[in-house]
């Protein structure tokens, strides 16, 4: 067999040219796992997620303090001023109303000169002594009755404070915030201090009742003997011979 070499110089270039007209199939990527970059990501993620779980946190911290703050400042609608008040008024008419001597230092000095004097004035008449009895009777009878006014009153106000005080206690123990606490603790303090207030003004009142009658009947006592010693002064002393 003859070689050509036309030929084969056309079989090899048809060989390579069928090569290179070969489609090539693309590479494919490969995908490399880091395990460290991946706990790092992890890492970080989670401690971005805290972070936010702690500014919720505060946010809801600053929510609370800020509601209790408002608890604490939230005003007692309860007052027990104006029943407080009325009472001790009525108490204070009464003491105003006194009788015969008066609670005023002006009044009671006036009066101890004209019905109960240091010295007893024997120029006086004996009608003019009765007088003065009769006045100082009246002084005393008039101070007894304004002692027991005034202890009317207190008993009526004492009852009326019975219920004011289960009121401030209710109110003491339902109160939402220190505000109210507080509020409500200071009436309780106020009403004690009334009733404190109270028998100041019933011990005064007795005490000045009890002065005039042991002012009157020492008057009385000298009375009697000024007119012992006028009665004996005029007799005549008969002697037997």
């Amino acid at each position: 067999m003859r070689f050509r070499p036309f030929a084969a110089f056309l079989a090899v270039t048809s060989m390579v040219t069928t090569v290179m007209i070969v489609p090539v199939a693309p590479a494919h990527a490969i995908v490399v796992f880091d395990p460290s970059n991946y706990a790092q990501n992890v890492l970080t993620a989670a401690r971005t997620l805290q972070q936010i779980n702690n500014q919720i946190q505060a946010l809801q911290n600053q929510a609370s303090m800020l509601t209790d703050m408002a608890k604490h400042l939230q005003r007692l609608d309860f007052s027990s001023l104006t029943q407080i008040t009325r009472s001790m008024q009525r108490i204070g008419t009464l003491m105003n109303q006194a009788e015969g001597i008066a609670f005023d230092l002006a009044s009671t000095d006036e009066a101890l000169r004209q019905q109960f004097p240091a010295v007893f004035d024997t120029a006086l008449s004996t009608n003019e002594i009765v007088t003065q009895a009769r006045a100082r009777f009246q002084a005393s009878m008039q101070g007894y009755r304004q002692t027991m006014r005034v202890q009317a009153q207190v008993v009526e106000n004492v009852g009326a404070d019975a219920e004011l005080l289960g009121e401030l206690v209710t109110q003491s123990q339902s109160a939402t915030g220190s505000l109210q606490a507080a509020q409500a603790t200071n009436q309780l303090i106020a009403l004690s201090t009334k009733q404190q207030f109270q028998i100041q003004q019933m011990m005064a009142a007795q005490y000045r009742a009890d002065a005039l009658e042991r002012a009157r009947q020492q008057q009385a006592m000298e009375a009697a003997r000024e007119r012992t010693k006028r009665f004996i002064g005029s007799a005549q002393i008969y002697t037997r011979n």
